[in-house]
């Protein structure tokens, strides 16, 4: 039997198995282990093998023509040109959850080695990345994990909890210690939006934060003209908001564009995630005082380095493993799989000039 053949059959054996197990209800993003849902767990890394040279990647973001996953992605692309493997990007232009669904049925048609995916529902593409691992397809998630039962690995930007108590420290120091806080995310289901928000939950509960009240959350679906009017409705609604908190690069520009020609410039201060090219005039215009991020190319490079890693069976996704990654040195695979990028960088009008992305 060739390759071809054995892998169709595979992900038709798998496709039907996942179509019923979907029928009874999804996954939550806690509900199971890393590596849990496919036949490729219980494969043996070798650390020492030689990096397969050809391997086919094809990064799929949570929507194209995204500045941030624009940046993202070419991190990717220069990896896999390291690596002397094959790039492709594909991806719909609108984040919905269901959106990448089609586009990961049809990788799997192309026999790609590796799927790279930020997924907007991390649950609503398992069914198909459980259909692409069964076919032999190593599925790497970045920036916004898949559900832990339906991907190899998951790497991610920062600590889920760091960034978090990021965005709380900085909106803490912007309203003085107390006042309304809102947030604007991104979609309702993207994974990463809502575990860091999460973790904005939990700290503004705590008692050194009692000072602050979360008012709302917004969501401005990764749009910049809803992004915009969601900050305008939460200005015109909350006429006593300190902070707005964006951990979205899209509504972070979005609401930076409002504030800045508004009567509420100088009045409410916005932070979250983004960009110095995205924000360097606000910044220096003062409507934004203090926001973070950090290298959006390298998530994608990394991503990269992870997928080939996979192929070439160096590692499984199991905890403790370790693999190089080019330019950034070597990592090791955390709990459930994910692998972590490194800490955010604080930007502000004293560095945001040496910083070009």
């Amino acid at each position: 039997m060739t390759t071809m053949t054995s892998r169709l059959l595979a992900g038709v054996l798998v496709a039907g198995l996942v179509g019923s197990l979907a029928a009874c209800g999804g996954t939550t993003k806690d509900s199971a282990g890393a590596n849990s849902g496919g036949t490729q767990s219980t494969a043996t890394a070798d650390p020492n093998a030689a990096a397969k040279q050809g391997v086919k990647m094809a990064f799929l973001p949570k929507q194209l023509n995204n500045p941030y996953s624009d940046i993202e992605v070419s991190g990717g692309k220069t990896a896999l040109a390291e690596l002397k493997g094959e790039y492709k990007l594909v991806g719909p232009n609108d984040a919905s959850a269901s959106s990448q669904v089609s586009y990961i049925n049809t990788l799997i048609q192309q026999q790609q080695d590796v799927i790279g995916i930020a997924a907007n529902d991390s649950n609503a593409v398992c069914p198909s990345l459980n259909q692409a691992r069964g076919a032999g397809v190593k599925v790497v998630a970045f920036d916004s994990d898949a559900a832990k039962d339906c991907r190899d690995v998951f790497v991610n930007q920062a600590s889920t909890q760091g960034i978090g108590d990021k965005l709380v420290e900085l909106a803490s120091k912007l309203a003085g210690g107390s006042g309304e806080v809102a947030i604007l995310s991104a979609t309702p289901n993207a994974t990463n939006q809502n575990a860091w928000i999460e973790v904005v939950r939990a700290d503004l509960a705590k008692p050194e934060h009692a000072g602050l009240k979360l008012v709302k959350i917004a969501y401005g679906n990764d749009e910049d003209q809803k992004s915009f009017q969601e900050a305008q409705g939460l200005l015109q609604s909350y006429p006593n908001l300190k902070v707005i908190i964006s951990p979205t690069t899209v509504g972070i520009a979005a609401a930076a564009r409002y504030l800045s020609s508004s009567s509420y410039k100088g009045k409410v201060a916005l932070t979250g995630l983004g960009t110095p090219n995205q924000l360097r005039e606000y910044v220096k215009n003062g409507t934004v005082t203090e926001f973070a991020l950090w290298k959006p190319a390298d998530v994608g490079y990394l991503a990269a380095y992870a997928g080939v890693a996979l192929a070439s069976g160096q590692i499984t996704g199991a905890q403790g493993q370790k693999f190089k990654a080019g330019r950034l040195g070597e990592y090791t695979i955390g709990a459930n799989g994910e692998i972590v990028l490194g800490p955010p960088t604080v930007f502000d009008s004293a560095n945001i000039d040496n910083f070009t992305f």
